[in-house]
C-alpha cells in the first residue's frame, strides 16, 4: 500500500488520516535502526506529517522529541506538500518489551516535545510542552493542549518485524470543530475505545480512508483530498559544499592532508565523499568568494 493521507469530516469533527509504512521502512532502513527506533521515529514522521497536513503550501514544521531516555533525541520535518524525513540519536538501543510490545516510553524517558512552525516569516514560531508518556501520540495531543489550546486526539502505530523490516505504519489526527454537538463526542470517543491499534488496522489491510469509517463509525462522513506522502530529504552535494566551505579555510586544509573527507547526512544517512581533489577544488572556490 503507497504512503498516503486523507482528510475528512464528519458530524463537526475534523480528521487527518495517513499510512506511512513504506517511507517509515525507508527511514528505518536508512538509519539502521532496531525495531524500538524504528517505531519512535516511525512515530515522529507520521505525525509530523499529521500536523504539516494543517498549513499552507511552502509552509514547514519540525517535531521534536528531546527525552532522557536511551534513544536520544528524535527529529522529524514534514512539509504541506506530504515531505518528510527524520533521524534518532541513537537507532541501535534494544530494551526489553513492556505487555509484550516495544517500550517506547522507556526509550524516549522524561523531557519535553516541541514543534516549530515555518511560515515563511522572518521569526518560525515555536511550542513546546512537558513529555507525559513518551509514547508520542499522548505526547502530541497534550501539546496541542497546553501549547496551542487545541483540543485533539492523535493516534500512532508502527509494526516491526524481527527481521527489521516496517510491517505497517499510519496515524490519525483529529480535531472538533466550533460547530459539535456534545452527541458527536460521545460517539467519538465510544468508536476511539473500541478501536483497534493503528498498526493492527493497517497490517489487515485498511487504507486511510478504512481507519476514517474506523473512527467515524455510525457518522456520515465528507471526505475531502487525499494526497502522496514521502520519504525526502533536501541535502545535495551542493549543500554539501557550503557546509565544508563553512568550516573555514583552517580545517579544510587539515582534510586536504586527510586526503578525503566523508560526511552522513544526519536525516537520511546519505554519504557524502570527497577525494583530495574536491578538497582543493572547494577551498579553492572558497578563497575566491
Amino acid at each position: 500500500m503507497k504512503n498516503h493521507l486523507v482528510k475528512a469530516t464528519a458530524n463537526g469533527i475534523r480528521i487527518f488520516a495517513a499510512v506511512t509504512t513504506q517511507l517509515v521502512d525507508e527511514a528505518s532502513k536508512r538509519h539502521a535502526c532496531y525495531p524500538l527506533a524504528a517505531a519512535a521515529l516511525g512515530r515522529t514522521m507520521t505525525g509530523a506529517l499529521l500536523l504539516a497536513a494543517n498549513l499552507k503550501t511552502e509552509e514547514c514544521i519540525t517535531l521534536k522529541i528531546q527525552g532522557d531516555g536511551p534513544l536520544g533525541k528524535i527529529v522529524a520535518d514534514a512539509n504541506a506538500d506530504g515531505f518528510v524525513r527524520g533521524y534518532v540519536d541513537y537507532p541501535q538501543v534494544n530494551l526489553p518489551l513492556k505487555n509484550g510490545k516495544l517500550d517506547v516510553g522507556e526509550g524516549v524517558g522524561q523531557g519535553t516535545i516541541s514543534v516549530t512552525r515555518f511560515t515563511g516569516l522572518k521569526q518560525p514560531f515555536t511550542g513546546s510542552a512537558e513529555l507525559i508518556t513518551g509514547e508520542i501520540a499522548e505526547d502530541i495531543t497534550q501539546y496541542l493542549m497546553v501549547s496551542e489550546q487545541t483540543p485533539s486526539s492523535v493516534g500512532l502505530g508502527v509494526l516491526v518485524s524481527p527481521e527489521l523490516d516496517v510491517l505497517a505504519a499510519g496515524g490519525f489526527f483529529i480535531q472538533a470543530l466550533p460547530n459539535i454537538e456534545p452527541e458527536s463526542i460521545d460517539k467519538l470517543e465510544m468508536n476511539l475505545k473500541n478501536l483497534d491499534p493503528v498498526s493492527k488496522m493497517i497490517k489487515d489491510g485498511m487504507n486511510a480512508k478504512d481507519i476514517i469509517h474506523a473512527v467515524f463509525k455510525g457518522m456520515e462522513v465528507t471526505f475531502h483530498t487525499e494526497s502522496e506522502l514521502q520519504f525526502a530529504c533536501q541535502c545535495s552535494g551542493e549543500k554539501i559544499e557550503e557546509v565544508l566551505i563553512s568550516l573555514g579555510e583552517s580545517e579544510l586544509k587539515s582534510l586536504i592532508e586527510e586526503e578525503k573527507a566523508e560526511i552522513i547526512c544526519h536525516f537520511c544517512g546519505e554519504k557524502y565523499e570527497f577525494s583530495k581533489d574536491d578538497l582543493e577544488k572547494i577551498l579553492l572556490k572558497m578563497k575566491k568568494v
